[in-house]
């Protein structure tokens, strides 16, 4: 690391120390009182031990990466604060899971999304979402957060530092992750403080960086006012739909982010699918009674506002220096590139000591999602499929060690496709290379799960052909829907994209698709039996909240309203 001074070195050192001896001070605390972890609940969801602040800074710490700082950075470069609406719609759909989906989870002892499909309709539905969600998660979700993470540290770095920070990062978050999800819970907390800290440092540099550009003073409000100003189209929530005479960077923002649109579409489905059907997610709060769980899940959610502040602002700030004739040399050649770069641009530009501190943040918000992540695939493969096909009396002790050999696995092979950018993310753009393959399965998904919940009629036939609809829909709206039917329907507006093809923006995709998967399963459910032996039993009392949490949950609204109000 040639850019970092000695300070920045003990800062980073220090970082790596703290979160390490805490996560072995928490393991061997466990240990001694507990005796060696073996009860496989224990060691995957640190059942009853996790406070509702950890569950909180556990679920943004693993939620805030390197597709967040790197990839929102860098559409906040492109498109500016429009992309904050995955953040603060997210705060919404926090609540909406606190509230309707916990209580269901929680009265029929959920431990795994596969365990709940199997209770809810059948074995063939749990086994081909868990082959489903063991396929995205490495495959989209680990290796990107891998390869984004380090190609992040490798600018401040050098580029000839790629492989040893890949192979470093991984090595940490293995380390963290076999410790079981009472460590990574614990170790979220400090990881979430060094992120925050670290986040609010680099972004008061940004602003002070774009002050200072402008002759304002080292002012941050001055920056940040200066920005307003110099790039108007970076604050606007709702772009408008491109017009015959647009410009293919304005289509390009449009396909991204279509407007109002996504509002009536995809943007829902992303963010009800990411935190409330997801095992990566949930399973922080799976181990916890009903008050704790919520407590924590509404944290969370109100820490979401203020995440465009640490992961969008910088990225608006180094669109805004770049666009005056700063950054050039940083930024790279070539506008995915340049926008990825976003963030590590404003990095080298940190005082000593705050460079530390602030790639420390950045590391923090990777590791922890690469344990978090690499945990949801071990208990999914471990409980869904080794205990449930491969090895039917595995004892406790047996499953925890299966656990710990399926997380090595997912990391080692993460390493692998990582080493070469086998999946093309750099060309995609991190942020959205995420939301885009993660929305192939988001509509089926959902709509198995929230009919599921609260549709008693819906059958197991239905739902096994939701999962692979949904998948196909999603496929066809993609890929083949424009060369089917064209490129202007009744249903969709597609633009030519920056390869010179035809595209329907993928928030828009999801959202037909998860719509034809509901008429699909409605139709062939009232088709079956009236009466569904598997259907859940709800009653009104499991979604009363107490008068405290109701003051959090209107709160937060109240917030969001008041962000979309002044970005409008």
């Amino acid at each position: 690391m040639g850019k970092f001074s000695t300070i920045d070195y003990v800062i980073f050192i220090a970082y790596f120390i703290i979160v390490s001896g805490y996560g072995y001070y928490i393991y061997r605390t466990k240990k001694k009182t507990e005796g060696e972890i073996s009860d496989s609940k224990d060691f995957f969801l640190a059942e009853g031990s996790l406070t509702w602040w950890a569950i909180g800074a556990s679920l943004i710490a693993s939620n805030i990466s390197a597709e967040q700082f790197i990839g929102m950075s860098g559409n906040g470069f492109l498109v500016g604060v429009a992309v904050a609406a995955y953040e603060w719609l997210a705060a919404v759909a926090l609540i909406i899971v606190a509230v309707w989906f916990i209580p269901v989870y929680l009265k029929n002892k959920i431990f795994t999304m596969p365990q709940f499909l199997e209770n809810r309709y059948n074995q063939t539905t749990s086994l081909i979402m868990a082959i489903f969600w063991l396929f995205l998660y490495v495959f989209v979700n680990l290796t990107s957060i891998l390869y984004l993470g380090a190609i992040a540290i490798a600018n401040m770095a050098g580029p000839e530092h790629f492989h040893a920070i890949v192979i470093a990062m991984a090595i940490f978050s293995l380390v963290i992750t076999l410790g079981g999800m009472k460590v990574i819970g614990f170790t979220d907390v400090i990881q979430v403080i060094v992120l925050v800290i670290g986040g609010l440092a680099t972004t008061y540099i940004a602003l002070t960086m774009v002050s200072e550009h402008f002759g304002l003073g080292t002012d941050a409000i001055a920056g940040f006012k200066a920005m307003m100003a110099d790039a108007p189209d970076h604050f606007v929530m709702m772009g408008d739909k491109p017009g015959p005479g647009a410009s293919q960077a304005e289509v390009n923002k449009y396909l991204m982010l279509p407007g109002i649109a996504m509002y009536f579409a995809g943007m829902w489905i992303v963010n009800l699918n990411y935190w409330g059907c997801n095992q990566y997610i949930t399973q922080r709060a799976l181990g916890a009674d009903l008050k704790t769980a919520r407590t924590g899940i509404l944290f969370a959610g109100f820490m979401k506002l203020a995440m465009p502040v640490i992961v969008m602002l910088p990225g608006i700030a180094a669109y805004v220096l770049y666009k005056n004739g700063a950054l050039q040399t940083e930024m790279g050649v070539g506008e995915a590139f340049k926008a990825d770069n976003a963030y590590s641009a404003i990095l080298g530009f940190l005082p000593t000591g705050l460079k530390g501190l602030s790639v420390a943040a950045l590391t923090a918000a990777i590791v922890a999602s690469l344990a978090g992540k690499a945990n949801s695939i071990s208990t999914i493969f471990t409980l869904d499929i080794y205990k449930r096909y491969i090895n039917k009396d595995a004892g406790e002790k047996k499953l925890v060690i299966m656990g710990r050999i399926a997380i090595l696995v997912a990391i080692l092979f993460s390493i692998a496709l990582t080493w070469n950018d086998a999946l093309g993310i750099g060309g995609e753009g991190g942020f959205t290379f995420i939301q885009k393959y993660t929305g192939f399965f988001s509509p089926g998904v959902f709509a198995v799960f929230i009919l599921g919940m609260f549709w008693k009629r819906t059958t197991g036939s239905a739902a096994v052909a939701g999962v692979v609809g949904g998948f196909v829909l999603s496929v066809f709206f993609n890929s083949y829907a424009v060369s089917a039917f064209g490129h202007e329907t009744l249903l969709w507006t597609a633009y030519i994209n920056k390869d010179g093809v035809y595209e329907i923006p993928f928030l828009i995709c999801m959202g037909w698709a998860f719509f034809f998967t509901m008429v699909l399963m409605i139709g062939m459910s009232l088709a079956g039996p009236r009466i569904n032996p598997k259907g859940l039993e709800l009653d009104s009392s499991m979604f009363k909240v107490e008068p405290g949490t109701l003051a959090l949950i209107v709160i937060t609204l109240l917030c969001v309203a008041g962000l979309y109000i002044t970005f409008w």
